[in-house]
């Protein structure tokens, strides 16, 4: 065995250890989420390595094992057989050699040869300034089990960024795909005066051996403002379009969009890969919510993209740190192309999670402005609404089909708390056409409004809520708006409560089920 691999088993086995310490207290926390992805203990943070792998699905995620704040990052490691029920593996990669001994950063999976390699950016600080003073580079590990990974001994594999107008520390999360043979990577990258993010090109024969071919979108060529700093971005086919995804850092805020310190999104168009450019359309938002970021894909059996993201958002509180623990993954999304927007769904097999249920159609909905609608904003009143017998709960789905009627806004409160006040509300606004997600009393953690644009069907407005402890996940319309947001709501706060505002609305029907894992 190399010293550098036993190196790595030492930190793996440390890594460990640390987790198995706290995992017991902190999966007695009220606010532990039951069917989403995260660690068993202490932070987590970006998605990596989604890849499909003799007959599994594994997900890698950025990871620190010691505490619940950001720090030297390992990889930790999830695998499932169908995307919903995961089973918890060793960790997978640890920052052990010289040129990741600060973190063994984001980065992405594939089968070559029948072993599953991961390429990953090596992180070292160089200085105090975590923004100028830092190295980074691309490493290789593999395995021949799926399980456990040795580093590539030859490893950086890109010891450095390519000349140009491209900046030569902040170029990382490599994103690997075949394409006739041959083997690409994509890195986030910004430009030399940190102006403007922008996406690279590399090209490989065997995996080992890489070069650079061009920017292929962002730069100088960037005609809007579309951030600093690209982050996790990420290439794929989908129809016989072609989709870049990428985390822009620092984007302005526009109108109701951009709200988020950073955003996740991507542009749809067609790499020519003898040239390596990329020319697409503008950037639409994959999730209109709160925590949404560094998404990455996957095709699945069935050979449909998956999308999962972290879900959380940098330097945005989060109160179950105090109980050991920091962010999770969103449920996975099917991602297609309809009308040359992107869409967004949850996946299907999700409703194997479904236990007890409740149905009811047709129940008419009046309005009824609450009491205590006089302590808040006008343009966010509280509303008593109506309860259904079995509608409630904290691990919970929802259908919901509203029609308008002649209401001029209407929808849900979630995790409704009597005593406290709680309450997480999505609203339509039939005048302005928009869904509006509004946390201000959703209990702990940070307060919001979110908005998305949303033109209804014939009147009519379709719901797949997603609740969970700590979580809710909206999927509005045909696939048209994603909004998700951690909220942190007290034991007792499990009501639910259909409104209309100035008018009538028809609950045209609405299935609620209990979900487990």
């Amino acid at each position: 065995m190399h010293s550098f691999q036993s190196q790595h088993l030492e930190a793996l086995a440390r890594a460990e250890a640390s987790l198995a310490a706290a995992q017991e207290r902190v999966a007695q926390d009220r606010w532990r989420l039951r069917y989403h992805v995260a660690a068993p203990a202490y932070w987590i943070n970006d998605p990596n390595g989604f890849s499909f792998y003799r007959g599994e699905y594994h997900l890698f995620y950025q990871h620190h094992p010691y505490s619940v704040e950001w720090g030297p990052m390992y990889w930790g490691h999830v695998k499932s057989k169908d995307l919903v029920h995961w089973e918890h593996l060793p960790i997978a990669l640890a920052p052990s050699e010289d040129y990741d001994r600060d973190g063994c950063f984001s980065g992405s999976a594939i089968e070559h040869e029948g072993k599953l390699w991961l390429m990953y950016t090596g992180n070292v600080w160089t200085g105090e300034d975590r923004d100028e003073d830092l190295k980074q580079v691309q490493a290789l590990a593999y395995s021949e089990d799926g399980v456990h990974f040795e580093k590539y001994i030859g490893n950086p594999v890109i010891e450095a960024a390519p000349e140009g107008n491209i900046h030569p520390f902040h170029f990382r999360d490599p994103k690997i795909w075949q394409h006739e043979d041959i083997y690409y990577c994509i890195l986030g990258s910004q430009t030399t005066d940190r102006q403007s993010g922008q996406v690279l090109l590399y090209r490989s024969a065997d995996l080992i051996n890489w070069t650079f071919i061009s920017v292929i979108a962002g730069g100088q060529e960037t005609t809007e403002k579309l951030g600093y700093m690209w982050e996790c971005p990420d290439l794929f086919a989908l129809g016989d379009q072609d989709v870049l995804v990428c985390s822009p850092q620092g984007m302005a805020k526009d109108g109701d969009l951009y709200h988020n310190l950073h955003q996740s999104g991507c542009m749809l168009g067609k790499l020519d890969y003898a040239t390596g450019k990329f020319e697409h359309g503008d950037l639409q938002l994959l999730d209109y919510g709160f925590d949404f970021y560094a998404p990455q894909t996957t095709l699945d059996e069935q050979g449909r993209r998956i999308v999962i993201a972290w879900m959380a958002m940098w330097e945005d509180k989060m109160p179950e740190q105090a109980r050991g623990w920091a962010g999770a993954m969103t449920i996975p999304r099917v991602l297609t192309i309809e009308d040359g927007q992107i869409r967004t769904r949850p996946l299907p097999e999700l409703s194997k999670l479904r236990g007890k249920s409740v149905h009811y159609t047709n129940e008419k909905l009046l309005s009824s402005l609450a009491a205590n609608s006089q302590s808040v904003e006008p343009d966010s009143s509280i509303y008593t609404g109506r309860q259904f017998a079995g509608v409630s709960g904290e691990y919970t789905e929802l259908e919901i089909e509203f029609e308008a009627g002649t209401a001029t806004s209407f929808g849900i409160a979630m995790r409704v708390g009597e005593s406290s006040g709680e309450e997480t509300v999505l609203s339509y606004d039939c005048q302005q056409q928009k869904l509006t997600l509004d946390r201000e009393r959703s209990g702990a953690g940070s307060g919001g409004i979110r908005r998305a644009p949303l033109s209804l069907q014939n009147g009519i407005l379709k719901l797949r809520i997603f609740i969970d402890r700590s979580s809710v996940e909206v999927f509005a319309g045909d696939g048209e708006v994603a909004m998700s947001a951690r909220i942190y709501p007290g034991v007792d706060s499990t009501g639910i409560r259909f409104f209309a505002k100035d008018g009538e609305t028809l609950l045209k029907s609405v299935d609620c089920w209990t979900l487990d894992q």
